[in-house]
């Protein structure tokens, strides 16, 4: 599928980034992990939750393994603009469901 995310203007950026998001939380399909995480740090960008990344001790439990990989996640995407998530978030959702 190929779609001109440049063309839109910030609110139908923003309804087509809200209908991704909606999709991808309620699809059964079983992503793989790392693809997960890219939803989770574009996601992250796109709305501006990840204003101070943190990493206060080395992981040691599964919990804190978790933590270290969203941290990295969110690290590789902090270059991106709220916009340009947005855009990454509803292009890596098309990959593998119909938004349009």
């Amino acid at each position: 599928m190929s779609l001109d995310l440049d063309s839109l203007n910030d609110k139908s950026l923003e309804d087509l980034f809200q209908k991704a998001y909606k999709m991808v939380s309620e699809t059964t399909y079983v992503f793989k992990q790392d693809t997960l995480l890219l939803f989770y740090s574009y996601y992250k960008q796109a709305t501006l939750e990840n204003h101070t990344i943190r990493i206060t001790n080395v992981p040691v439990s599964g919990d804190e393994l978790v933590n270290a990989f969203k941290a990295n996640a969110l690290f590789q995407v902090r270059h991106l603009n709220r916009k340009e998530a947005k855009k990454h978030y509803i292009l890596l959702a098309s990959e593998f469901l119909d938004l349009v």
